[in-house]
């Protein structure tokens, strides 16, 4: 293990610091949010229940009815393969401290979310990148896994849907990482939070589960089902992994709360997770499509490849400033925000969100093709 200093968080520090407040949010990485009244009306939420509950200490490692419902999407898997996690995020740090030891190392794929790299960072892990190219549609390089991956590494990591890009791994792709895995001895950690938000067709992207016996997913309430606020995820993994995360977890949290368990156990069973996921297409395809012609409002300044899922688009510009200047000036100047490239450590691209309100994002749009012009005549 190498020493290390301490890594921020780019992207959440970027939102923590900027988000609030800010009239056309476009950094965010999930859907529009539901009400609590439009998810019991969605849910058919029985509030006299719900209400009765003690505002107290749930079930540590999550209700055994909630977890039975999480592992029914698992082939294979029980509720003694569940821990459920105060959102994804602690599911990424208690990943990090249970697998990663001695001289170990995690590979990942870049651009991507990097909370569970960053943690192995700032553990003192050696964190190595496999880089995935738009020119190639973000696919995969097996000689560069091949490359990166040995016998030391411990963790493999992959965020499909991915994050930044909404590119969905094809089968050749999973054959390339489930070989490398199994011949390095890795475990497969899968970040899989954007399944169910596809957006050229109503199949889910096929889970990761079960395609080594050292596969772990990593999931959460907060970007197919609208959800952010309850703080609500889970890991599905071998028993003994769960069992050492729960350990851990009860040193991190303790527990995630009785009310966001009870409310996930609500959205998760059928029809209500149905609902919910037909809810986020919808507003993914129209966001997009209105993204996109809002974009070509300005001929050759954008490109994108267009995100398989994912309530996000990572887009590609052309203007004489760099990704953090074109950002703060769609901050300041127009109240616009969107998350600079170099928080996924790329150049000239920004993420931005359109699933979202179609008033709302047509306005912003507008604002933002202001900043654009007067960035094109030099103002």
């Amino acid at each position: 293990m190498a020493s290390s200093d301490f890594q921020p968080f780019a992207v959440e520090q970027f939102l923590s610091e900027n988000e609030h407040a800010v009239r056309y949010n476009f950094s965010e990485s999930g859907v529009h949010p539901l009400s609590y009244q439009e998810l019991f009306d969605l849910a058919d939420v029985d509030t006299e229940e719900l209400f009765a509950q003690l505002v107290d200490y749930p079930q540590v490692n999550g209700f055994q009815s909630l977890r039975e419902v999480i592992a029914s999407r698992y082939p294979g898997a029980t509720a003694d393969n569940v821990l459920v996690t105060v959102g994804a995020s602690e599911a990424n740090t208690l990943i990090a401290a249970t697998l990663l030891r001695d001289d170990d190392n995690l590979v990942r794929f870049v651009p991507t979310y990097e909370q569970l790299s960053g943690n192995a960072h700032n553990l003192g892990f050696e964190v190595r990148d496999v880089a995935l190219s738009e020119t190639r549609q973000w696919k995969v390089d097996a000689g560069q896994l091949a490359a990166a991956i040995d016998g030391q590494t411990r963790i493999l990591h992959v965020v499909n849907p991915n994050n930044p890009t909404g590119k969905i791994l094809s089968a050749s792709e999973r054959e390339i990482i489930v070989s490398a895995t199994e011949n390095s001895g890795a475990w497969l950690v899968a970040d899989e939070v954007y399944i169910g938000t596809e957006r050229n067709n109503d199949e889910p992207t096929a889970t990761l589960w079960g395609a080594t016996d050292r596969t772990i997913i990593i999931n959460s309430m907060s970007k197919a089902y609208g959800l952010p606020g309850l703080r609500l995820g889970w890991i599905v993994a071998p028993e003994a992994i769960v069992t050492e995360c729960w350990r851990r977890h009860e040193y991190a949290s303790i527990s995630a709360s009785r009310l966001s368990m009870r409310l996930a156990e609500y959205a998760l069973r059928s029809p209500a997770s149905e609902r919910l996921q037909a809810r986020a297409r919808y507003l993914i395809r129209r966001g997009f499509d209105t993204l996109l012609a809002k974009l070509n409002e300005n001929p050759g300044v954008f490109s994108v490849v267009p995100p398989q899922a994912s309530a996000m688009s990572f887009v590609q510009f052309d203007l004489p400033v760099s990704s953090d200047e074109f950002a703060m000036r769609l901050l300041k100047e127009e109240d616009v925000l969107v998350i600079p490239g170099s928080k996924f450590g790329m150049g000239k691209y920004f993420r931005f969100s359109s699933a979202l309100e179609e008033t709302h994002l047509v306005e912003g749009l507008d604002r933002f093709n202001l900043v654009v012009g007067r960035i094109l005549e030099g103002a």
